[in-house]
């Protein structure tokens, strides 16, 4: 390939590479079941469904965002929901109290302390959130006694799992999150800080950026989003179960990658990680349709990822 198509296929990823790769897939899978597939019905599930994957993509995309990673976000949202259902079903809290506890108390909490981790003893985020998600994978099933928590009050589940006006709740939660997050990331000193510090740590530190502060904020957005992406869950199984969103930090990290950010830290933007999100949520949608099996469901998310990151490794930094 010359220099000149290769440059201009790099800015052809760069630009349009998340919402190609989102077209692709809902040709292939119309093609496949155009029946079923392409109802407006299904349409309508595939973006509920994604809803869980965009809310964790979106706490992911700034571990990303500073070159690190947050693994535990799976484990977050699983403990999250099973805290918020056992307030809400064995001590009587009100929706609104148990939600504050384990969005804001907990969610935020632990993200902060995964923060605190990172920057206080200098090891990968990899190693670190590692940790704490067997951690808290543990706490989940310690909590729950390894059963699934029922019983969740109706007003719960009609909010947060219902519609508002024929359109989805969970998607409106999901779309009013990125929206604020990207007011954050575009209108705030803080948020372009983050793209400094992902871009040049070192730079952004002789500029005066205090770089420990701003890695515990992303790690306290990862773990507040993954906390709502909890409450989203449990509203829509109408349970908390202990295995929720077993290897769903693996969703998050290809809905931010195939969104066009870059494991190098430094780039990538919010309203590219909601498709990325719908990416997920499409493959899984349709395969499922097909009647292909989850053993190569998860093949087919491998590759996807591995193109994705190859793609970006060595045209990303062309499109720049």
């Amino acid at each position: 390939m010359s220099q000149g198509k290769t440059n201009k296929f790099a800015q052809f990823w760069d630009r349009y590479s998340t919402v190609s790769i989102l077209c692709i897939m809902i040709l292939v899978f119309g093609i496949l079941r155009p029946k079923s597939f392409l109802t407006p019905a299904n349409l309508v599930k595939i973006i509920e469904q994604s809803s869980i994957y965009i809310l964790l993509g979106l706490g992911e995309f700034f571990a990303i965002l500073l070159g690190g990673i947050d693994l535990s976000i799976s484990s977050i949202m699983a403990l999250s929901g099973a805290l918020t259902a056992k307030l809400m079903v064995d001590f009587g809290f009100s929706p609104v109290l148990a939600i504050l506890v384990g969005v804001v108390l907990f969610g935020l909490g632990i993200g902060v302390l995964n923060g605190i981790l990172v920057t206080g003893t200098g090891l990968p985020p990899f190693i670190i959130t590692l940790g704490t998600q067997a951690i808290l994978r543990s706490l989940v099933y310690i909590l729950t006694n390894a059963r699934s928590v029922s019983g969740l009050p109706t007003s719960f589940q009609t909010t947060i799992g219902g519609h508002f006006l024929f359109f989805p709740v969970p998607v409106m939660i999901a779309l009013l999150t990125a929206l604020v997050l990207s007011l954050f990331t575009w209108k705030t000193q803080c948020g372009r800080n983050l793209y400094a510090i992902g871009g040049n740590p070192q730079a952004a530190w002789y500029a005066g950026i205090t770089v420990n502060r701003h890695t515990v904020i992303a790690f306290a957005l990862s773990g507040l989003c993954a906390a709502l992406a909890g409450m989203v869950n449990i509203a829509r199984l109408a349970a908390a179960e202990p295995n929720a969103g077993t290897g769903y930090e693996t969703y998050a990290i290809e809905a931010v990658i195939i969104g066009g950010a870059s494991f190098f830290g430094g780039v990538g933007i919010i309203p590219k990680v909601i498709i990325g999100g719908l990416i997920i949520g499409t493959i899984n949608n349709g395969l499922n349709m097909a009647g292909v099996s989850s053993f190569y469901q998860q093949l087919a998310m491998g590759i996807l990822l591995i193109v994705a990151v190859t793609l970006d490794r060595f045209f990303g930094g062309r499109s720049k």
